[in-house]
């Protein structure tokens, strides 16, 4: 019996997939460090016969080629796709087969032009399972604007085209394994589900219950900005990524940070946001190794500046590491570890006060303030605090003359941007305030959040 064993990278919201008869697996779309991959494949003591891309990603760089080439198989991906390396390729209607798993390929174009699906035959012929990359995800599709505008509109039907030919080929019972969908820039739209089959999603998926026109509309009018790390993804995966790296970088002491803060590089405080804003250093960004740090650190990032990391232990300079190179961003500069008074080395730290929306609100009876809003185009569309500045945190660091110096409060829609924004702020002359909040609290506190 076919086992499918899920590995999550909840950082960039997608996952990877493990198929296994008990003696040989196939493994699709792995990410880039392949040891957790590796890992799972020594747990279950099976051989990996195939490794299957079910596209070019945009997202992440792919650990596909790196963990075929380490096990000795079989690299699968679109006969279409045009890359850097040798690999299988495949296209509609072919079937793999590798001791009692058959994996029939589907054209399904929309996310790419030459994305494809597996579904997973049991031995009749019968599909139990389809791996549907960005094609169907869990009550939303892949979006469709990432290969370039101009191919926006023809994906976008494409996309339509191909989740009613999936819900049309297989069985309602059919179970459906997605790559994006779990919080990713590359799902149209997000789900909180975490399973589910054709049949379901035959009743609740937008490209499977409306019309074609009133689905593409509705699609590319829900388009925002993603994130510009991914336009460099696509060409990595094409040439074919280096190898993983997940050492170390050199450490650093306190003098060297202030150079190189003073010589423009990135210095990144990956301590939580309370701790940041209590005291850090002049010039540094904190970005708070949680959930969403890989997305906003590689969508901020000024690619190839070097990059050195804050931390308050190893450990957690080599989880940021792993995230960074999930994304392309390789080469550290170097590494800082402890107390961040003694890496201050005898300068002064800056702060600033955290509060909540209940204390914006107490402040806004005394007093005027300056509100910057940090959230998303289509986060500002459904509302705001009224009077708020409206500047999405990924326009932030090419808009700073536009936020008047003196007092600023920021906000987002839990804090965790917010943060990023008041380090980014923060600087002599202008005294920032942190609002860690969830959004949904700005109305209970009082505050008007219909016209911003």
């Amino acid at each position: 019996m076919t086992q499918i064993e899920t590995i999550e990278t909840s950082s960039l919201g997608d996952r990877s997939y493990l198929a296994t008869d008990g003696e040989v697996a196939v493994v699709v779309d792995p990410q880039r460090d392949i040891d957790r991959v590796l890992a799972l494949v020594e747990r279950h003591g099976v051989r990996v016969t195939h490794v299957l891309e079910t596209h070019v990603h945009n997202d992440y760089v792919t650990g596909g080629l790196e963990l075929a080439r380490r096990l000795g198989a079989i690299y699968v991906l679109s006969g279409d796709d045009d890359v850097a390396y040798e690999r299988q390729p495949v296209g509609d209607g072919d079937v793999l087969t590798t001791g009692s798993l058959r994996m029939r390929v589907l054209h399904t174009p929309g996310h790419t032009h030459h994305h494809l699906s597996y579904v997973l035959e049991d031995a009749d012929g019968s599909p139990e399972a389809v791996f549907t990359g960005g094609s169907l995800l869990y009550g939303t599709t892949g979006r469709t604007d990432l290969v370039g505008p101009e191919f926006t509109t023809e994906l976008t039907h494409a996309q339509y085209a191909s989740a009613r030919r999936l819900a049309e080929l297989l069985p309602p019972q059919t179970k459906v394994f997605p790559t994006h969908g779990f919080g990713s820039f590359c799902s149209a739209s997000q789900s909180q589900a975490e399973e589910s089959t054709i049949e379901h999603e035959s009743n609740v998926n937008p490209a499977l219950t409306l019309a074609e026109q009133e689905f593409v509309d509705d699609l590319i009018g829900g388009l925002d900005a993603f994130p510009a790390y991914y336009a460099r993804m696509a060409p990595i995966n094409r040439q074919g990524p280096a190898p993983v790296d997940l050492s170390l970088p050199e450490r650093v002491d306190g003098a060297e940070l202030r150079r190189r803060i003073e010589a423009g590089e990135w210095v990144v405080d990956l301590r939580d946001r309370r701790a940041f804003a209590a005291g850090h250093l002049t010039g540094s960004l904190g970005f708070e190794l949680s959930r969403n740090f890989v997305t906003y650190l590689g969508w901020l990032y000024h690619w190839g500046t070097p990059l050195t990391l804050v931390g308050e232990s190893q450990d957690q300079i080599a989880d940021a590491r792993r995230e960074l190179v999930r994304i392309g961003v390789d080469a550290l500069a170097g590494m800082a570890v402890g107390d961040i008074a003694v890496l201050a080395d005898g300068q002064e730290l800056r702060s600033y006060p955290v509060s909540d929306f209940a204390g914006l609100a107490c402040v806004r009876a005394e007093r005027d303030v300056h509100l910057l809003d940090a959230r998303r185009n289509d986060e500002r569309r459904a509302g705001g605090v009224g009077g708020s500045q409206h500047i999405p945190l990924h326009e932030l660091g090419d808009r700073l003359d536009e936020v008047p110096d003196g007092e600023v409060w920021v906000y987002c829609g839990s804090g965790y941007r917010a943060s990023i924004a008041a380090s980014v702020l923060d600087r002599p002359g202008r005294q920032v305030v942190l609002i860690n909040d969830s959004y949904d609290s700005a109305r209970k506190a009082g505050l008007d959040t219909k016209n911003p």
